[in-house]
């Protein structure tokens, strides 16, 4: 068995993520065109469902068109899964 194994659409494999600082979402769900590998594999639209229902953490919103998540909010997501 491999380490990428899934649990409850979270990823298990040890991420490559900052401690401290912000992600932008495609760098927790993936980018296929900037081939960027998924922290949690699920969907822009399953992310979205996600934060709204509260499974995922909120966001913060540091421009209009820029939204992020703390990088500590994504690593205690994965440790918890």
């Amino acid at each position: 068995m491999s380490s990428s194994n899934q649990h409850g659409g979270v990823s298990t494999a040890a991420p490559t993520l900052p401690a401290t600082g912000f992600l932008r979402l495609s760098h927790i769900i993936g980018s296929k065109k900037a081939s960027v590998p998924p922290l949690i594999p699920v969907g822009k639209t399953t992310w979205w469902d996600g934060v709204k229902s509260g499974r995922y953490p909120q966001p913060i919103k540091l421009a209009p068109r820029v939204t992020v998540w703390r990088a500590e909010d994504i690593r205690a997501l994965i440790a918890n899964a």
